[in-house]
């Protein structure tokens, strides 16, 4: 369970969202990260109002670079 630290409920609360550039732009699998605040939202982009998930910044960089270099362990 995330704790409610880790999230916000309402991610259209928040401002600053954009999509990836490498998006393919069918909107089935897209991710949205919003700039400008302290840690780094990141939402489902089919649910706006829905709820984001909050990374620092050293673990937003850290996930991005594993995604890059296809460092994540498959999924359980």
């Amino acid at each position: 369970m995330v704790s409610s630290e880790r999230t916000v409920s309402d991610s259209s609360s928040l401002t600053g969202w954009y999509k990836s550039s490498y998006s393919d732009g069918s909107q089935s699998e897209c991710l949205e990260v919003a700039r400008g605040h302290a840690h780094v939202p990141v939402r489902d982009s089919k649910t706006v109002p829905g709820p984001a998930v909050l990374f620092s910044p050293d673990g937003w960089t850290s996930f991005v670079t594993a995604v890059k270099k296809s460092q994540l362990p498959p999924a359980q």
